[in-house]
Parts: structure tokens; sequence; C-alpha cells
């Protein structure tokens, strides 16, 4: 997109279409990986089957647009127990198998013309109602679903990003736990998934006096990304390989190994500015060789694998939202069932339960938004969901 052209913004229903479309896209792709996430399953298998579906659900919209860019904005990555996040094995990786008691985080991302729908889950394998999940893995995965809750309904118009920030530290203390230090969530744009202003998890005294302060506005588009820990909330590389990595569009470097020219020039042109697995690469040894040059000189930025200290577990939710004229509009979800997962703890802060205990529903503005709905509905052919909290 060049400066001259207009940015395209939710204010036009057919962004809002786009971005839904995405939506959709993303939470059919969790809700497929969630249901095959079994004891005896392998990680690997787990990520390329969310690949492939977002591959080939976008790639049947907008058909007659040849030139339109679409396809996965943040690869599957499946990330268990004590490791944070970004864990997407290649296939000359070490694996891992998911086993009974598992804490298993699932992040994904759609894009449909550069509108991304990012989504993230948290569960533990082999919970059910008859078998539910207490002591500290209930507790985290509680506080980080709660910890979500709460900021679909504090992300909105007027408010600040400071606000979430402290409802978040507030939420997880409550439960013994913390959010993951310094992790940030970002407003998206077309072909941005890395937006200037931020939400940031549990700021250093340092990121704090750094940390932006912003406000919300009507018409913007966020990722908001709870990561809560059972642990200290430190995350470190714990020594895997890096497999995910995106483009720096304001990074230029003369590359001197053919290899990693022409490793780049396929980055450019398949991904644009989009996170990208080296598994989407034909030849991953080729890949693994090429990506070493274009990182060194920072053409590309890598998604470190990070991890808890072991023995820790780590709860992730991710929702997309769209901050509407009428309110804001969850467009990804998990599925969170609430009856798994018995914790002892619950929140304190009287402030904070009013705020859980509040629609986060529109329905007040239906009348409003059935018009908008309906160009929605007849572009996707699917009815539109309303935002609806999970209690």
């Amino acid at each position: 997109m060049s400066d001259e052209e207009q940015e395209q913004t939710i204010a036009e229903d057919l962004v809002v279409t786009k971005y839904k479309m995405g939506g959709d896209i993303a939470n059919q792709a969790l809700r497929l990986v969630v249901g095959t996430a079994k004891p005896g399953v392998s990680v690997l298998s787990l990520c390329q089957k969310g690949d492939e579906y977002i591959m080939t659900e976008t790639g049947k919209v907008f058909k007659k647009e040849k030139e339109m860019k679409k396809g996965i904005a943040f690869p599957t990555s499946v990330s268990v127990n004590n490791c944070v996040c970004h864990f997407s094995p290649l296939k000359s990786d070490p694996d891992y198998t998911l086993k009974d008691g598992d804490l298993v985080k699932i992040d994904l991302g759609v894009h449909v013309d550069g509108f991304i729908a990012n989504v993230a889950h948290s569960f533990v394998v082999g919970a059910s109602k008859e078998n539910p999940i207490t002591g500290r893995k209930a507790d985290v995965i509680k506080a980080a679903h709660l910890c979500a809750e709460a900021a679909l309904r504090l992300v909105k118009p007027g408010n600040q990003n400071t606000q979430v920030t402290e409802a978040w530290n507030k939420i997880a203390q409550s439960f013994k736990c913390s959010p993951i230090e310094g992790m940030l969530s970002h407003q998206l744009k077309q072909h941005v998934i890395d937006g200037e202003k931020t939400i940031i998890q549990n700021p250093s005294d340092q990121q704090r006096k750094d940390h932006e302060k912003a406000e919300f506005e009507v018409h913007e588009v966020y990722a908001v990304d709870v990561l809560i820990s059972t642990g200290e909330g430190k995350a470190r590389d714990g020594g895997y390989r890096t497999t995910i990595y995106k483009r720096d569009p304001s990074k230029q470097y003369g590359l001197k190994m053919k290899t990693s020219r022409t490793f780049f020039s396929e980055v450019e042109r398949r991904f644009d500015a989009m996170p990208f697995t080296l598994r989407a690469f034909g030849d991953e040894a080729k890949a693994r060789l090429g990506v070493v040059e274009c990182a060194k000189h920072e053409l590309l930025q890598p998604f470190s694998v990070l991890h808890e200290k072991e023995g820790e577990f780590v709860a992730q939710f991710k929702f997309t939202v769209l901050l509407m004229a009428n309110g804001p509009h969850r467009i990804t979800t998990g599925l969170f069932d609430a009856d798994l997962y018995q914790s002892e703890h619950d929140v304190q802060d009287q402030e904070l339960k009013t705020l859980l205990q509040s629609s986060a529903s529109r329905k007040t503005q239906k009348k409003k938004k059935k018009k908008a709905s309906k160009t929605a509905e007849n572009a996707t052919g699917q009815p539109t969901e309303e935002t609806e909290a999970v209690e």
C-alpha cells in the first residue's frame, strides 16, 4: 500500500466483511486443531493441520480477485505447559507428542486482503466435566480467561491501554499468577500485524517508563493477547530453533549469498510483511540456510520460542476485536468451558467483579447494526455473530 492510498478502515462495510471472513476461518481452524489435540498426537501434525486448513479455506474466498493476498497471518503454533509461545517445529526438528494433562496453547492467524484475524486458546488434554482440572493449571487458565474477558470490556473507544494493563495485573494476582512480563497486544491495520498502539503486560519499571500511553479510538482493530504464568512471569529463550519470522519492511540490506537472495525474494512474493514459518518452503534445508543472513541483518524479525521455568504452566487467550461505532465486536474466540476448570481462587477486586459481570453483548444496539449486518451477510453468505461474553 503506497502512502498516497487512503488507509482502509472498518468504517467501510467491505473491510468489516473481510475481517469477519478471516475471523470465521480462524475460529474454524482453531476448533479443528483443538478437536484433534488428543494424547499421542504430535505437535508438528497439529501445526500442519491448522496451516493447511487456513490455506484451503482462504483459497475459496474472493476467487475472482487474482491479485488479492490472503492466507496465514500467523502460522499455527502449539506451545505446551511451560513453553510460552511460538513453538511450531519443522519436519527436521524434534517433535513433541501430547499426553493427558498437558496444558496446550494454540495460536494462529488468518488474513483476507491483509485484514488480520488472530486467535489463541488454552485447554488441558483430557479435561472433562467428569474429570475437571484443579490446582495450578486451573488457576492459570481461569486467570487468563478472565483477563481476556476484562479486556473485551475495557478495549473500547475513550479508554486507555494502561487500564487494561492494571486489570490484568490484579486478576492474575488474585489467582496467585503473573502475566508474562513485557508481552504486547497490538493494534492491527491492513498488512500490519504489529501496529503502533499497544497494550503491555506486567511491564518492568523501565518498560513502564518507555511504553507509550494510548487511547482506543473508533474504527481501530486490536489483537488482544493474554499470556499468564503460574511462575514469576519471565519468558526466556528456551534454546529451540526459531521457525517463525516476519519481514521488516523498514530494513534494507544487499544479501551476499545466493541462497539467501532466493529465499528472501520468495518471502517477499509469498508473505509480504506477514509472519510465516520455514515449514512453508519446499526445501526446508535451503530455507534454514537462507534465513540466517536475512535475520542477521534484520531483514527478518524472529518470533523466538520462549519458555517459563520448568514445572510452571502458561495459559494464553487471544481475540481480535473491531471497535465499531456501536460498540466493540469480537470476531475471534475459542470455545472456553468454565466447568472444566475449578480454581479455589477468584477475582477479589469489587470494581473488576462488577466489570466482569457486565454484559459484553451489543444486542442493545442491534437495530442500528441490522443494516450493516445484512450487507456483511450478503457478502459472506453467512450470518454474523453477536459478541457475547463467555461467563
